[in-house]
């Protein structure tokens, strides 16, 4: 009898490691799981900010870095339910991110276009070339100028994309009320000033 109490004890004990040793398995494949599908999220985002040329907002690059930072702790019961406590503020940042682009978006859909407005997309080095023409221009429109400006482009590239960052302005103005010739005359400058001997 003690023989037969001592084999079901330890065949109890048996059971219960393997139920241990199964549940921390699955705990832990199931916290790896959870981690990787958020890495692919994040991968995502990220491109998604980036391909757009946008920095994504504070509150979600701190919920990605804390996220990402995640430590893991000796249980893993403990360290998902940590996990889980941090995806919730994740989603909650980007689900705000998300609905804020969305609303953005739909104000622009919705807003009647307007005749005397037009709506023009520029970068930032397109805008610091115009912004530069544009001042020497009002410096050359004012009477009492008599200087030479130093300003210069640096090269033929320069010269290229400053004439294609105008151009995209001048396309913007209606056909009836665009400039003429403007584009070939610049055309013609960069080639006279830069001629083929030079580039090659």
């Amino acid at each position: 009898m003690d023989i037969l109490t001592v084999i079901v004890v330890l065949l109890l004990l048996l059971f219960v490691a393997s139920w241990s040793s199964a549940r921390s398995y699955f705990a832990r494949g199931r916290l790896a799981g959870m981690e990787e599908a958020t890495r692919e999220v994040i991968r995502g985002i990220r491109s998604h900010f980036a391909v757009a040329g946008q920095a994504p907002p504070d509150y979600v690059a701190k919920a990605v870095e804390a996220v990402s930072s995640f430590a893991r702790s000796a249980s893993y019961e403990k360290s998902i339910h940590r996990y889980q406590t941090l995806l919730w503020t994740f989603g909650d940042a980007v689900g705000a991110a998300c609905w804020r682009k969305g609303y953005e978006t739909c104000l622009q859909k919705m807003t009647p276009p307007r005749t005397d407005r037009i709506h023009l997309e520029l970068s930032i080095a397109e805008l610091q070339d115009l912004a530069s023409l544009a001042h020497l221009g009002f410096k050359k429109m004012m009477p009492n100028d008599r200087g030479i400006e130093l300003v210069r482009f640096g090269g033929e590239n320069h010269a290229m994309a400053v004439a294609r960052a105008v151009e995209r302005l001048e396309l913007a103005i209606p056909a009836e009320h665009r400039p003429s010739g403007h584009s070939v005359a610049r055309q013609t400058m960069i080639r006279n000033w830069w001629p083929e001997r030079k580039r090659a």
